[in-house]
């Protein structure tokens, strides 16, 4: 069985991935293969910086790779957060971002947002990029308990409820994180 890296520690996405390519592939992340690297994330795109993680892989460990990034943009913010939703206000601290980024927004009535995640997978040489969206504006204030980073104060087009107060298995259905693996696995399994 062929194996491939999700450039990632996180246990919770990595067994997503396993369950959705079981018998195809052998998904590792960089505990399994040994990476103890901070993989630089030093592109101004999310693109770039996805591609950073999985060449870094290819390159070091000679294993084929996938890795993504992902973040926030605001319309009225010309698109900040963006690259930097992590660390937007100086620190990773996720409550500090959202309070800058309501700070940012006080009076603007344009709420408009997308969270956006791009997928670079590389294969055989080649770099196949996926990209995820989902658009929806941002509250006026938090709102829920649930998920992580921007969650409570995102709310998706559609829906009355942020990110945050939704169900984990709803959010994982509509999230941009979750429209860009199922394009990556269709693409794998096809």
């Amino acid at each position: 069985m062929k194996k491939l890296v999700f450039a990632t520690n996180n246990q919770h996405k990595t067994a997503e991935i396993r369950s959705a390519l079981t018998g195809q592939y052998e998904v590792l992340n960089l505990e399994d293969i040994g990476c103890l690297t901070d993989i630089p994330e030093t592109a101004n795109t999310f693109e770039g910086n996805a591609t950073l993680k999985s060449s870094y892989v290819v390159e070091n460990f000679n294993l084929d790779c996938f890795a993504d990034d992902s973040g926030l943009e605001i319309k009225a913010l010309n698109n900040e957060p963006g690259v930097y939703s992590a660390r937007y206000s100086g620190s990773r601290d996720s409550v500090e971002n959202m309070q800058l980024v309501l700070e940012k927004l006080k009076g603007n009535p344009n709420r408009n947002a997308r969270f956006k995640t791009v997928i670079s997978l590389m294969q055989n040489g080649q770099n196949h990029l996926f990209e995820g969206l989902v658009e929806g504006t941002i509250r006026e204030e938090l709102s829920g308990s649930k998920g992580f980073g921007y969650d409570p104060i995102f709310q998706p087009n559609g829906y009355d409820i942020t990110f945050a107060e939704m169900e984990m298995s709803e959010k994982n259905k509509i999230s941009h994180r979750a429209i860009a693996l199922k394009k990556m696995i269709d693409f794998l399994t096809k």
